[in-house]
Formats: structure tokens, sequence, C-alpha cells
């Protein structure tokens, strides 16, 4: 029986992983931040998702941008950003891809720039791109187009046609079918998704009886909505699942059991976010859990887990209420 990392090497859209773990795109800057943390390693990642990038530079939004609530973080950063061409040519030369897989995370505000930020990204060494059809905190674009599965198609199809390079959709779950919204970036081109962005969020100051961000609304992230995540994850999975579409299974996960789930869900690989903000080594602590697991279980590779979950039989779909 492999042991170790071999265990949880993972083929992804061609790349290989080192393990099915992925830290998420605004939570490790442009890909270097978290090396400089003592006992961090990104080989412990298969794959880092570099922070938002337009065409022009942004400066973001109006402070406050990050407002901690219970159990999750609402964020409303807006894309602040260099542009895609300095990300190009200063931040990814000093990446060491020898370590892991980089994937860039492009935005725009109109589907050209979509397709003229992918385009530098294909001239560049990035391993793949994500398409962010879901930001949840600029005014125009990403909120248009990612709650809108026929807008989202457009921009994913746009985007293939100027790249070769693997392409993830990334899912927003503030829309009403966020299934149909998979099934038609798939058939557009997309060869992965990511599931899901953060969910909308507010937080108020009632002695200002104002809201704590500057933007009034963002994106809610952290453990509070890993159910959400995880239904929506077993949900795309299981329409999707005959046409083999790998998924970043993300939203809420903190422990090997919350990355145990999102396999069984469906996801082929996990999503770290919110957590290495206060555990920057949770994916080392993850990674050694799911070896235990496997071992315990004489499961061979992660690869078994995935999809694994038994629905309740005779079980009834209703609204939740009591």
């Amino acid at each position: 029986m492999p042991s170790g990392n071999e265990q949880l090497a993972i083929d992804f859209c061609g790349m290989q992983f080192n393990t099915p773990l992925v830290l998420l795109s605004g939570c490790v800057g442009f890909g270097e931040e978290y090396t400089r943390v003592k006992g961090f390693s990104n080989r412990d990642v298969g794959g880092v998702c570099l922070k938002g990038t337009t065409l022009a530079p942004r400066l973001g939004n109006v402070p406050h941008r990050i407002a901690e609530t219970y159990l999750g973080m609402l964020n409303s950063i807006g894309l602040q950003n260099p542009g895609a061409r300095k990300v190009v040519d200063e931040y990814l030369p000093k990446l060491d891809f020898d370590e892991t897989r980089f994937i860039a995370n492009i935005c725009g505000s109109t589907i050209e720039e979509y397709v003229e930020v992918a385009r530098i990204f294909n001239d560049s060494g990035i391993d793949a791109i994500e398409i962010n059809i879901s930001c949840p905190n600029i005014k125009e674009g990403g909120v248009s187009f990612g709650n809108y599965p026929e807008m989202s198609a457009k921009v994913v199809e746009a985007c293939r046609r100027v790249t070769g390079k693997p392409l993830i959709a990334k899912l927003s779950p503030n829309q009403t079918d966020i299934v149909e919204n998979a099934r038609l970036c798939i058939e557009a081109g997309s060869d992965a998704l990511a599931v899901i962005n953060t969910v909308m969020g507010m937080a108020i100051d009632v002695e200002r009886r104002r809201p704590i961000i500057g933007s009034n609304q963002g994106g809610l992230s952290g453990p509070a909505i890993k159910p959400i995540a995880l239904l929506k994850t077993h949900q795309v999975y299981q329409a999707c699942k005959d046409k083999r579409i790998p998924i970043i299974g993300q939203g809420g996960i903190a422990s090997t059991n919350d990355a145990l789930e999102f396999f069984m869900a469906g996801a082929t690989a996990i999503g770290i976010g919110t957590a290495l903000f206060y555990d920057p080594l949770a994916c080392k602590k993850i990674n050694e859990g799911i070896v235990q697991y496997l071992d315990k279980r004489q499961l061979g590779h992660v690869t078994k887990l995935v999809g694994a979950l038994e629905l309740n039989s005779g079980a009834v779909e209703d609204c939740g209420g009591g």
C-alpha cells in the first residue's frame, strides 16, 4: 500500500498535485506570502490560486474590508491587485513551480476584459486559470456574470477560445440554480469547477447604526458556510459526475473531517481558505489526518473517497422547516 503523499497525489485536469489541497484565491496573495511562515511548505498542497487579477491595476474597496463574524469572516476587498501584466512579469518569476502548481484567478468587468487577462496568462508559465465569474464584492462584472448561467457560459466560452490551459469556473452560491450554471460552464469549455465562492452577507455596528463593511456587504466565508458549500458540491457532483469533471470543493473547510465530508460529497480536491488566517499550518494537519483515515480503513488512495456518500433511502426532500 502506498504511504505518505503517494496516497494523496492526484491528477487534476492533467496537472499532478502533490496533495488534493488547494490554497484559495485571496488568502495567500500572489503565492509567496505563506512561504515565509515557519513550517509551511508548498509541497503540502497540490495547487495555489493566486489573488484575483484584473487587466488594469485596482485599488480595491473603501475600508473596512474585513469583519469577523460568528464562525466566519466577511470580506469586501474589491479585487485590489497590480494588474495582469505586472503579475506575469514581476510576480510569477519569483514562484517555485517545482514545488506545486500555480493557478491564476482572473476577473473582469466585461467579457472582453476576461479574455484579455486570460490571453496574458496563457502566454505565461501559469499552470491553469480559474475564472472568477462569481466575485461577490465588486459592483460590476463578477456578480452579474456569476449569478446568471448564460452569462457565466459566455465568459467561459470566450476565455476558452484564447487559452489551451486548464480552465476552472468558480461558481457562485448566490444564484437560483448552481447546477444549471455548472452544466452550461462545462458545455462552454470549463475543464473543472470550484464550488463555492463566498455567500453574500452583512454585519452591523449597532452603536453607529452602520454596516461594518465599507461597501455595506461582503462575501461570507469560514465554518458558517460549510453546510451550504457541502450541499452545493454534492448537487453539482450528482448532476455532472457522468462527465467526469473534477470539482474543487470549498467553503468553511478547517479540519480533516471537513475535508473528508467534501470528498464524499463529490469533491476531487479541497480548497482551504479562511482557516489559513488563524492556522497557517492547517494543510499539513489535514493531510496527516486524511492519511490516517485511509490507513485505518485500508483504503489505498484518497480518490477512493470521492463521491463515496451513500444517501439515506426513502428520504424526501422538503423545505427544511420544523
